[in-house]
């Protein structure tokens, strides 16, 4: 009786030993489990804090971003436009000129110093803006882009007519980006009144255009505001108003002249307007004729457009379809004399239009309308960032881009090790207690 119960008492032990290893891995193994879990949950939280009213999905991030030209109005703008789109920005560079590199500025991501610009520290970045010339651009653009280096969003006119190179306002030919690394943001003047016309051009076919513009100073950049304020200061003190950006004086002044003359009479500005219609529409068969003039108010530019379309359209139709079109605010009330001023439009996203009616010499097919959109936004910074939020999106989404991906990558080569290891220790423990139960029936 007492060997029996020995026998009993020692096949027991050889049992549960095994049994005990096997339960201590489990929860070993559990625990690793859910530690890498529980960072992934956090690290995917946060991403998705960073969440922008961007349509096609959440965004990831974080992203690394550049800004050339950052002591500029559009480089301001640019900052103050990624903080208010929530754009996940990791490490923000600011590079300037030599004049301006060393200062601190403060900004909505703390206090930053300007940077002098180099090739090399751009490439760092994931994302880089250009708010500089064309010169600056047809420079360093294709060399910051290079293999392997960052997405460039170019806001000059270096690129904007190079047939290998993507125009693009997203609300409109996102899809032209494709896999391009330089992209363009086109002409101020062209993309204000493209948000109003390309709801309309896809019901009734947009045959021709019209356009006289009333451009603001800042169109000029921060030397344009710099200059109209100044001779204004200058007009009320008695002073003789002097210019330099400009050709003539602006003050309670208007110049039909920006940009540099052409052969055919037109300015390269108004030529820009045809162009880039023609392609980020994609339908050369567009017609345009643009007057450019430059005005003094501070920020955001007016349109006058007569449009020609392949069919007849009444306002009320024009109405229903720009009030559709996204990025478009219709203010058109003659009640209560509501219609697009710059005053309005300026700081607004969208661009807002009114004023719509019946051509009295085009008739059925064609119709006159008023647009206003501030060009610091929508004809620059707004576009420029709407432009990254699609490219860094949809790069993620097919699995061409680092930050988000390759720690997600990270994670799943890190649970292929956990239940590598699970399986293993499991194999370990079958072979433990598969002797224990063999010594105990020797026993």
């Amino acid at each position: 009786m007492g060997s029996e119960l020995k026998t009993r008492r020692v096949t027991v032990a050889a049992i549960m030993r095994p049994l005990v290893f096997i339960a201590a891995l489990w929860i070993g193994v559990a625990s690793v489990s859910r530690k890498v879990s529980a960072v992934e949950t956090l690290h995917s939280a946060s991403s998705v804090s960073f969440a922008t009213t961007i349509r096609c999905g959440k965004m990831p991030g974080p992203f690394d971003v550049a800004i050339c030209g950052a002591s500029g109005a559009v480089g301001a703008e640019l900052v103050e436009c990624l903080h208010k789109r929530s754009f996940p920005v990791g490490k923000l560079l600011l590079f300037t000129s030599p004049r301006s590199a060393g200062q601190t500025v403060h900004t909505k991501y703390g206090a930053k110093t300007f940077e002098l610009f180099s090739v090399a520290a751009a490439r760092k970045a994931d994302v880089v803006f250009l708010a500089v010339d064309g010169d600056f651009s047809r420079e360093h653009a294709k060399a910051i882009a290079a293999a392997r280096g960052p997405i460039v969003i170019d806001n000059s006119s270096a690129f904007r007519y190079d047939p290998q190179v993507p125009l693009v306002v997203p609300e409109i030919n996102k899809h032209s980006i494709g896999s391009s690394k330089l992209i363009a943001n086109p002409n101020c003047t062209t993309a204000v009144a493209a948000m109003a016309l390309w709801p309309l051009h896809r019901e009734f076919k947009l045959e021709k255009l019209i356009i006289s513009t009333y451009q603001a100073a800042s169109g000029a950049g921060q030397p344009g505001i710099d200059e109209l304020e100044e001779g204004l200061r200058q007009w009320a003190a008695g002073r003789e108003v002097t210019n330099k950006k400009f050709v003539h004086p602006l003050p309670f002044n208007v110049l039909p002249h920006i940009d540099k003359f052409l052969e055919d009479g037109y300015t390269k500005e108004e030529w820009k307007v045809l162009a880039e219609t023609q392609k980020i529409f994609e339908d050369p068969s567009i017609k345009v004729s643009c007057t450019a003039v430059r005005v003094p108010t501070r920020r955001a530019h007016a349109e006058a457009i007569t449009a020609v379309f392949g069919m007849d359209v009444t306002p009320e139709e024009a109405r229903k379809a720009m009030a559709k079109g996204e990025g478009v605010e219709v203010v058109d009330d003659r009640a209560s004399n509501r219609y697009p001023m710059p005053l309005n439009a300026s700081g607004k996203d969208d661009v807002e239009v009114g004023r719509v009616r019946q051509s009295s010499v085009f008739g059925m097919r064609g119709l006159d309308l008023f647009v206003c959109g501030d060009q610091l936004l929508r004809g620059a910074a707004l576009n420029a960032v709407l432009i990254a939020e699609v490219v860094m999106l949809e790069d993620a989404q097919s699995l061409r881009r680092r930050p988000q991906l390759a720690y997600k990558g990270k994670l799943l080569r890190k649970q292929f090790v956990v239940w590598a290891l699970v399986l293993a220790l499991l194999a370990a423990a079958y072979q433990l207690l598969t002797r224990a139960l063999q010594a105990a029936q020797e026993l």
